[in-house]
């Protein structure tokens, strides 16, 4: 705890980038926890996670701005035509080509809404024509004014996407939001799996340089006392071969330490070449997470859950839409207002003129051979398609989650042995080795089993701290739920900045 307490004040007064790393003469200590903020903030995982939440961000926007209400201009400001056109001549009823020369525009203001709950929409509307005949005599005016146009369209039997989206999509944004938590929650996962990597790479090749130093003394101690024959020849040997293999184990001990920082600095995204000591989390603390708390808090949660109603609520909307389309149809449309034309501007405003127009329009298929019946039966096995799927991966997903607490709950035991186990095989080396060396044991197969057994049980206990340290935080990726603090993990803007 000490040391954790110098390495804090230092990470406070430090000026050095990255944030949370400590230069020390010429390397960087760096805890688990560091590298997490570290990954958190600049990792490609989180760089990626943030913007997939920015395009549902702005995906569910767009969505809400549809069901607002649109305002917008419809205009030709100008259009000139000469031209020969056909027209009837009304003395004669005859047909005739008559030449045209005419200047036009138009403009219309109108504001739209649909109408969420039945599909349709309404509209007010406001428009002005202007038109310019071009004669041998001069020029003729003529306006038309609509003041006002009220004018609604509303579909009876059609499928309405708007009722499924109003369903559909709040559900998919509150999803993007856990999926993101889960996704930052991965983010600590994959950079313990780093961080335990570098650090039994570091750890190796730490063991490498010290049975290279033990069987260079023990091989130094051999060849004496087999010169005075208290040892066999094959022991020598069997020493001297030991030697060769720790020297070879230390070269590679080095191409994997460089491989594993390499792979750890790269996902942190840290460009120095600086080398860096992992600081082990040795300080842990054990608790006990109840399993059916787990699968409910997952249930309430997880964005898995939300993907499956997502999945059955888009399953019903396909049955719905194939069971509307091909069908009997019918559009029923209205418009009320007022118009007026005149030689003048101001008289075409002057006492307007209403107008009414109302239509049904239906469409019947007699007959189209099954089509519409096929896509019905269609969409309807696919239905059930998605139910059986989704009844399944929500009992398999509940399982991993039971199994993932009674697995995270065996780890304090787990730990606890790995380290009895790593401080016994210590211990035991050190007599077997001091036996030895004093020569009160003769068999140099003791000493390698003891040594093998030092090393395993190191690097057995390292093992049991990334186990532990990966199901917690999986464990919190599936519930979104911390069980050492006791609190939900709560989503927020500003770890996005949009």
């Amino acid at each position: 705890m000490k040391k954790l307490i110098v390495l804090n004040i230092l990470f406070l007064i430090s000026g050095f980038i990255p944030k949370f790393i400590v230069a020390q003469g010429k390397q960087y200590s760096l805890s688990l926890q560091d590298a997490i903020e570290i990954a958190k903030n600049q990792s490609p995982d989180a760089l990626n996670s943030k913007q997939s939440f920015r395009a549902s961000f702005w995906a569910y926007k767009s969505f809400k701005a549809t069901n607002l209400p649109l305002l917008a201009i419809d205009a030709t400001p100008a259009q000139y035509q000469r031209k020969i056109s056909q027209q009837t001549d009304f003395n004669t009823g005859q047909q005739v080509f008559v030449p045209q020369q005419y200047v036009s525009s138009d403009a219309n203001l109108s504001l739209s809404q649909s109408i969420g709950i039945t599909g349709g929409s309404v509209f007010i509307r406001s428009g002005l024509e202007a038109l310019y005949n071009i004669t041998d005599t001069g020029t003729l005016a003529s306006y038309l004014s609509t003041p006002v146009n009220i004018g609604l369209v509303q579909p009876v039997f059609k499928f309405n996407p708007y009722k499924w989206n109003r369903k559909i999509e709040p559900m998919k944004y509150s999803q993007a939001k856990q999926k993101y938590l889960e996704d930052v929650e991965q983010i600590s996962i994959t950079t313990t799996n780093y961080f335990f990597n570098l650090l039994n790479a570091q750890i190796e090749l730490k063991i490498a340089f010290t049975n290279l130093s033990n069987y260079d003394t023990l091989f130094n101690i051999a060849k004496g006392r087999y010169q005075l024959g208290k040892i066999a020849e094959n022991d020598l040997l069997l020493l001297e071969l030991n030697f060769l293999k720790a020297q070879a184990a230390v070269e590679n001990a080095e191409l994997s330490l460089d491989n594993a920082l390499f792979r750890f600095k790269s996902y942190l995204r840290i460009q120095d070449t600086i080398p860096i000591r992992l600081i082990p989390p040795s300080e842990i603390s054990f608790f006990t997470v109840d399993p059916d708390e787990a699968v409910a808090l997952s249930i309430a949660y997880s964005s898995t859950y939300m993907e499956f109603q997502k999945r059955l609520l888009e399953s019903a909307r396909d049955v719905n839409r194939a069971r509307l389309t091909g069908r009997f149809d019918a559009e029923l449309s209205a418009i009320v207002g007022l118009t007026k034309n005149a030689a003048t501007l101001s008289g075409a405003y002057e006492n307007p003129k209403d107008q009414q127009q109302i239509a049904l329009g239906i469409s019947i298929p007699i007959y189209d051979w099954g089509v519409a019946r096929g896509g019905i039966k269609i969409a309807e096995s696919q239905e059930e398609i998605v139910k059986n799927e989704v009844e399944q991966e929500t009992i398999d997903f509940q399982r991993n989650v039971f199994l993932k607490v009674v697995q995270f709950n065996m780890q304090k035991n787990q730990v606890t042995i790995a380290a009895k186990s790593d401080t016994v095989a210590k211990k035991n080396y050190a007599v077997t080795k001091g036996r030895y060396l004093i020569g009160k044991m003769n068999s140099i197969l003791d000493l390698n089993n003891a040594q093998i057994e030092t090393d395993n049980s190191e690097k057995g206990y390292y093992q049991a701290l990334q186990t532990y340290w990966r199901n917690y935080f999986e464990l919190r990726k599936l519930t979104l739920f911390d069980f050492r603090t006791n609190r939900s993990l709560q989503f927020s803007f500003d770890d996005i900045k949009l």
